[in-house]
């Protein structure tokens, strides 16, 4: 059987939120009104700035008016926006993940990626850090590939579980062997169904699914990362504030 690592990206790899990347060129190209980020997005950014407001917030409201910013689009429009951000922003990872990435390559680990980000993004940030496979949110597309307004998700809990149970399927991994990587709550049905769960700068959410779980609790590692310091904290003296 297969040994795998699963990662998320915003958040576990990339620094933010991919979406965001993309979401800042679909207004800067005027395909999204500006105003829409200034009266509806913006709003909800600065409290999460300021760390008065929840990051989850901010990034359902930027998905969206994303969702209805691309109706009517073609699909090689959005591809060519996601392959730039990419190219342009692709290097804004945590140290602690891209090592992991090629400590994982070097065991010969399965190399997954599990994220809610757009699947034109997802692809383009799996081809860079070579991943075998990945999946993301799919706007869903029609015959003539215009977007019709339609996600299927992949930033929840349930949705990524279903996609871990299809890729045990596809390439017969050992979950009792296998890694998970994640940042917020949409994580832990990664991080029940694997030996080895990583948070990755969690989401106070996150860190109380955690420890409210024993099992999970003694087999997860929380990972923090800041400047040019990498913390792993002890799970029995976390007192969340």
């Amino acid at each position: 059987m297969e040994k795998a690592a699963f990662f998320d990206i915003d958040g576990t790899l990339y620094r933010e939120g991919l979406l965001t990347e993309v979401f800042k060129k679909l207004v800067k190209y005027e395909i999204i009104p500006p105003e829409k980020w200034y009266n509806e997005v913006r709003p909800d950014y600065n409290k999460w700035d300021k760390r008065q407001g929840n990051y989850d917030n901010y990034l359902l409201k930027m998905a969206e008016i994303y969702k209805k910013g691309i109706v009517g689009l073609h699909k090689s429009q959005v591809e060519f926006i996601a392959k730039n951000v990419i190219e342009q922003k692709g290097d804004r990872v945590y140290t602690f993940t891209r090592d992991r990435i090629k400590w994982h390559m070097n065991m010969g680990h399965k190399l997954i990626v599990i994220s809610g980000s757009p699947m034109e993004l997802v692809s383009q940030m799996a081809i860079k850090y070579g991943f075998h496979d990945y999946v993301g949110s799919v706007y869903t597309l029609n015959q003539n590939h215009i977007y019709t307004g339609e996600v299927i998700p992949m930033w929840d809990s349930i949705s990524k579980e279903k996609s871990i149970n299809r890729f045990v399927e596809k390439y017969n991994i050992d979950l009792n062997e296998s890694f998970a990587y994640g940042d917020t709550a949409g994580d832990v049905s990664m991080f029940r169904r694997v030996a080895y769960p990583f948070a990755i700068n969690p989401t106070r959410e996150l860190i109380n699914e955690i420890l409210m779980d024993e099992k999970l609790k003694d087999r997860a590692k929380i990972i923090v990362e800041r400047k040019d310091v990498v913390y792993q904290l002890d799970k029995d003296c976390i007192n969340i504030l």
